[in-house]
């Protein structure tokens, strides 16, 4: 079924370009609704926990926030207050850096790293159960459509007429 039957519409869209952008609204509404819940049960958000996934690749030293905030998958309004949240959870302590006394990192903590573990397993059995029924091909491709999806109009253009303005390395 079709995105205009499934949100009973009666006209057909105006650009094929509304059609897909709304699909992928959609979609990832319907996907991310099924994390959200797993994420909830455990006590946190769906940010939260890519804000947990991304200091526990950091390692010991942790993240400066504005560096966490860069890195989320989704953008969320106010990173100090989740962090703020994360830390009295008991998931995140902060720490002022030695060098300099105003860069404060984010560090997870061991009840953190042992909140992450208890999830990486349920988290990857959503995905495989979302989309496992997609061949290798057809995640790949999907993949690739996403990538370019995310990439400004123009932007690929724009590089290559300033690589053939740049003038030769002599």
């Amino acid at each position: 079924m079709g995105l205009q039957q499934e949100i009973n519409k009666a006209r057909p869209f105006d650009l094929p370009e509304q059609e897909a952008f709304l699909g992928l609204i959609r979609t990832a509404g319907a996907l991310h609704a099924e994390f959200e819940r797993l994420f909830r049960s455990k006590g946190i958000s769906a940010a939260a926990y890519n804000v947990l996934r991304i200091l526990r690749g950091s390692g010991d030293q942790g993240r400066k926030s504005q560096e966490i905030g860069r890195d989320m998958v989704a953008q969320v309004p106010d990173i100090t207050r989740l962090v703020d949240r994360l830390e009295e959870a008991g998931f995140v302590t902060r720490r002022r850096c030695e060098n300099d006394r105003r860069v404060v990192h984010v560090v997870i903590t061991r009840a953190g790293l042992t909140l992450l573990g208890k999830l990486d397993e349920p988290v990857l059995a959503l995905h495989e159960g979302q989309l496992g029924h997609l061949s290798r091909e057809e995640l790949r491709t999907l993949i690739t459509l996403l990538e370019k999806a995310r990439t400004p109009k123009g932007a690929g253009a724009a590089k290559e007429s300033r690589r053939r303005r740049a003038p030769a390395a002599r």
